[in-house]
């Protein structure tokens, strides 16, 4: 079994043995255990759980919807994913019912007639109506608003309403490429001015990344699997191959660990971030680590979680990321520049993303608890 299915089957285990029932916001019931950590070397391949199908097209697109900066869930469903349905739709009730009150204490004989939309009604009119979008289908300022437009308030007395917008995810690709060393290479969603908004306090609330030289054994290495010929390597081999310096890790923070349903996403959205950032630097790819709080089976989850225990895992997946073509002539690409990494992501689309050599057991299915 490969090391990231072994290590996560080895997490579900642990709950199912050592975790202790907890009462949750859900009302369905947990177990759960306090403090623990995940880890995988990039190097053994990208971390999609095999030992049950991962729905890879969605994971792709809520991370794109995150370094896009967006919270509405109208970029989600129209391209086909749907795990934030739920938490809208929930949000939608909740605020129909003090309408609804308000109204029906006002006008008493409209109370039979009085129905909010059910969640596939309100799934359409998200997709078909762009104004009832706006209004029902923002979820407040969660991940991406604080990736990108984290809002920083004046502090001069005569302009005390005055904002400065702040682009986490912009500043740390500069701070990567004019000071790898530093130890403030870090994204933070936890903006505990702005929780109240939000539908959901973010779960995996922050995320630093490290960088270190890379020897000139794996510089070597790497060059050598780039060349046709196994021939001796010059420095001008390294410079025509564009042969990386540095290697990258990414460690992620997270209060509350969903762990059959939501963590394999979370392990693999953040792999697909480390890929994505070390693709921008020129770096490689080398630890992913998840630093996970409250970890917790819901119970409704572990009769499932213990199917997947009793799974052997395949050999590991990869990925290639294919960017879209930006310049149609190099007079053009003179006249505009390099394409920044902030225009690259907002012309990524999930089928730039490419999944090479999955193979897994089938899916297991569980409900989402909201």
């Amino acid at each position: 079994m490969n090391n990231i299915d072994k290590k996560y089957t080895e997490l579900l285990q642990d709950i199912i043995h050592n975790g202790v029932e907890k009462k949750d916001r859900t009302g369905t019931g947990t177990i759960s255990v306090f403090g623990r950590q995940i880890r995988h070397k990039m190097s053994e391949g990208f971390p999609l759980i095999t030992t049950k199908k991962m729905a890879f097209k969605t994971m792709v697109t809520e991370l794109l919807w995150f370094l896009r900066g967006d919270t509405n869930i109208k970029y989600l469903v129209d391209n086909g994913c749907y795990i934030w349905d739920g938490d809208a739709y929930k949000n939608y009730l909740k605020h129909n019912d003090e309408v609804d009150n308000y109204w029906i204490k006002k006008n008493p004989e409209i109370e039979s007639r009085w129905k909010p939309y059910t969640q596939e009604e309100f799934i359409n009119k998200i997709k078909t109506d762009d104004e009832f979008a706006k209004k029902w289908g923002d979820l407040g300022p969660i991940y991406g608003k604080q990736w990108r437009n984290w809002t920083k308030y004046s502090e001069c007395p005569y302009e005390p309403h005055l904002e400065e917008s702040i682009d986490q995810i912009a500043n740390l690709i500069s701070e990567l490429k004019t000071n790898p060393d530093s130890r403030r290479l870090m994204v933070n969603a936890w903006n505990v001015g702005e929780l109240s908004e939000m539908v959901l306090p973010p779960c995996h609330y922050g995320f630093q990344v490290y960088t270190r030289e890379l020897s000139e054994d794996e510089r070597y290495d790497l060059c050598a699997a780039q060349k046709s010929k196994m021939t001796a390597i010059s420095e001008e081999d390294y410079i025509k191959y564009n042969i990386p310096t540095r290697a990258i890790s990414l460690m992620w923070n997270q209060r509350s660990v969903d762990t059959f349903l939501g963590l394999p996403f979370n392990i693999a959205s953040y792999g697909l971030l480390l890929e994505i950032i070390a693709k921008e630097v020129n770096m490689v790819p080398d630890e992913l680590i998840g630093n996970l709080g409250d970890v917790h089976l819901y119970t409704n989850h572990i009769e499932q979680a213990k199917e997947q225990c009793d799974r052997e895992g395949f050999d590991l997946p990869s990925v290639t990321i294919t960017e879209r073509n930006w310049y149609l002539h190099e007079k053009v690409k003179e006249h505009l520049g390099e394409k920044t990494f902030i225009e690259k992501i907002e012309s990524y689309r999930p089928e730039d993303f490419t999944l090479n050599n999955y193979q897994s057991h089938p899916a297991i299915k569980a409900p989402l608890s909201n």
